[in-house]
């Protein structure tokens, strides 16, 4: 179960009969719009050329924990059924481990009882429970005025341009604000698609309104539950922060942002550090960004060995799979941001609550 205060489990399989989510520690009273987190499931299928043919409703079933319209404080269950199943390609392959995926080290690991059967526990379909969760995470920071968007900052070697925070905020594509690089972006999914392969890319997520305190060293840190949560995601490979790994390039002088005062407040000039400092956000937005290796189920000729004749074998998949998961990434992304955020929101509020009590 991932979280302290504010914490969720996802249950289910790919191909079993539901995928699901447990979320615990989300405070009374929250009214819950059913609508609103339809949308946010919607927003998961992505780009639909570029995603699997498989077709879900994702009809969200609260089970528990919600009380004419709002949550009750108890935990709370939510479920989707899994109604577009097709088992039977699976079986052909069952010890031809896919390269990319997790079949060999999941066999390995669970001695070859784990359901199998479309990557099973394992699979991008589990994403699912996290968007549910990240929904009622982001009704929690909503309360604080805190806010959080993801969008798409490359596919393959095509770059959106560098955009500032309200940039990113007010712009009505709900995938890429850079429209230029976007239509790029969409020809080169366009061509891995065509030729039976798959495309990675980079996902980068703001949030602002973030208060300054939240988080702590070692393991409190609130980069370190962040990586944590986006690396618990299907194929993501990367994680950095602010300017990341180009912060190795430069010197001190370069790198550190200047505290300033503005309009009453303590802000940064730059924010080459992405709004976190000794794992405690500064104030400043959180910029993160997250790489995603493209899609390992491909339909060209791929080497793989044959478990049971222990026999290097050829495998070429046929299937429904995805030619690029990232465009589909963005609300989950958005939901594990809000989720850890909201977890150490209410951790620093009962610290707050407590000192503004004083001496008694």
């Amino acid at each position: 179960m991932m979280g302290r205060m504010l914490r969720f489990s996802l249950f289910g399989e790919s191909h079993g009969r539901v995928v699901g989510v447990l979320i615990e520690g989300v405070p009374p009273g929250i009214k819950v719009n059913l609508e609103k987190m339809k949308a946010e499931l919607e927003r998961r299928k992505g780009i639909r050329r570029f995603s699997t043919k498989r077709r879900e409703n994702d009809e969200p079933v609260i089970l528990s924990g919600v009380f004419n319209g709002f949550t009750t404080g108890f935990p709370i269950a939510v479920i989707i059924e899994n109604k577009d199943v097709d088992s039977s390609y699976y079986e052909e392959i069952k010890n031809t481990p896919r390269p990319g995926h997790s079949d060999y080290t999941a066999k390995i690991k669970y001695f070859g009882f784990n359901d199998y059967r479309g990557g099973g526990f394992f699979s991008g379909r589990l994403t699912a429970g996290i968007v549910i969760a990240g929904y009622f995470a982001k009704e929690i920071l909503a309360k604080a005025g805190i806010e959080v968007k993801a969008y798409i900052k490359s596919i393959g070697n095509i770059k959106a341009k560098d955009l500032s925070v309200e940039e990113i905020f007010i712009s009505k594509n709900s995938f890429c604000p850079d429209e230029e690089a976007f239509q790029k972006m969409l020809e080169e999914m366009e061509r891995a698609r065509k030729e039976g392969d798959s495309v990675g890319g980079v996902v980068e997520v703001v949030a602002i309104n973030v208060p300054p305190g939240i988080g702590g060293p070692y393991d409190e840190d609130l980069e370190g539950d962040l990586a944590k949560a986006f690396f618990a995601i299907p194929a993501v490979k990367g994680v950095e922060f602010g300017l990341g790994f180009k912060l190795a390039e430069l010197r001190g002088s370069e790198a550190n942002d200047p505290f300033v005062v503005k309009d009453g407040k303590i802000m940064t000039e730059t924010n080459n550090c992405g709004g976190i400092l000794g794992g405690i956000s500064n104030g400043m937005p959180i910029v993160a960004r997250i790489a995603f290796k493209p899609t390992p189920s491909i339909y060209k000729p791929q080497r793989t060995v044959d478990l049971e004749k222990m026999e290097e074998t050829e495998i070429k998949l046929r299937g429904r799979f995805d030619s690029c998961i990232v465009p589909k990434a963005l609300p989950v992304i958005e939901a594990m941001m809000a989720l850890i955020l909201a977890d150490h929101l209410l951790r620093w509020l009962s610290w707050k609550g407590l000192m503004s009590l004083g001496k008694r």
